[in-house]
């Protein structure tokens, strides 16, 4: 952080999101702000409100009705030096703009020689719990993991939000910066001067010996609920917020597994094929493994569309007595 005072109060996580884009771009005029109704309107879940009144439109520009036209905007704009920021209402969009992402973005800077820099941000609402069905919930973010090129990004609180989304602005690639729904009116601790956390690096949210919780986003509230409970029984649980999944900081999490010998990977996103996976796989492949004393354990969403019914939307998703149980499992 910054010298001298340091003013801290209790924001939202939209707020501590607004907050690292209007630093941004005060501190650079290369850096602005493109999408769909966020301007007079504040954007679809508010994320951007006053923002036009203080940049402009030309900073703060309102889009067509076109994720292909203006995602490809922003990866020409990024190309030729400006640092665009492109708002997705949801992120279940970017299969609209998935060919300027996976084949442009990604891409330009390798295909290129290392003659051009991609410095460009995606921001999108993501995952479910709002009751916004099948085409506007769903977890998309093993997807982007996968293509070589893209840095990936969930944080799970304001204090997150805000450091990691300046890092994201003024890294010199193409950041996808996913933001959970559930976690815009959360509430927590934010610096009002700026500051940064670096991409590619986990946080140990809570200290434990007994049973390692890999998780990200709005799961880490549940593994945090589920955590509370056991504790009065003596159960100790240790909790690791990746907070970015690409680049994945191995070692954090290596680390955990071995000093508790137990671990449990929870995801929202379904559980086949998921970024859990993943995790469980790398564990797998070290030095780790021999320290494990029980099976790596997994929790995740289900294998369907996501539900408008609240309550079939509710069973859809991991809860904390779901995470519970599996670390009762693993012990």
């Amino acid at each position: 952080m910054s010298g001298g005072e340091v003013t801290m109060r209790v924001i939202t996580y939209a707020e501590a999101i607004r907050e690292a884009m209007s630093q941004e771009m005060r501190r650079d005029e290369k850096v602005f702000l493109m999408g769909e109704d966020i301007g007079v309107y504040g954007g679809a879940f508010g994320v951007s409100q006053g923002m036009v009144r203080e940049f402009g439109s030309a900073r703060v520009r309102e889009t067509p009705i076109s994720e292909t036209a203006f995602v490809g905007a922003a990866v020409g704009a990024a190309v030729i030096g400006m640092r665009p920021i492109a708002e997705l209402m949801f992120s279940d969009f970017m299969s609209v703009c998935w060919d300027q992402i996976m084949n442009q973005a990604a891409k330009a800077h390798f295909m290129h020689g290392g003659a051009v820099q991609v410095p460009m941000v995606i921001r999108a609402a993501s995952g479910g719990g709002t009751g916004a069905a099948a085409e506007h919930s769903q977890s998309l973010e093993n997807l982007f993991c996968h293509i070589p090129g893209l840095k990936v990004v969930i944080p799970s609180t304001p204090f997150d939000a805000k450091g990691l989304l300046v890092s994201a602005i003024r890294d010199n690639n193409p950041v996808i910066f996913l933001e959970q729904k559930k976690l815009y009116k959360t509430t927590g601790i934010v610096p009002e001067k700026e500051y940064v956390i670096p991409l590619g690096m986990a946080d140990v949210k809570r200290d434990g010996k007994d049973v390692s919780l890999i998780t990200y986003g709005r799961m880490v509230q549940m593994c945090a609920e589920a955590a509370d409970k056991l504790d009065a029984e003596g159960i100790s649980c240790e909790i690791v917020d990746l907070r970015t999944l690409a680049p994945l900081d191995i070692g954090t999490i290596l680390s955990s597994v071995k000093k508790t010998r137990r671990c449990v990977v929870v995801q929202e996103a379904p559980l086949f094929s998921g970024f859990g996976a993943e995790i469980a796989a790398q564990i797998a492949d070290s030095e780790a493994f021999f320290y494990l004393d029980a099976p790596i354990k997994r929790v995740g969403g289900s294998d369907s569309p996501v539900p408008f019914s609240a309550p079939l939307e509710q069973a859809a998703f991991p809860t904390p007595a779901r995470i519970e149980a599996q670390i009762r499992a693993t012990l």
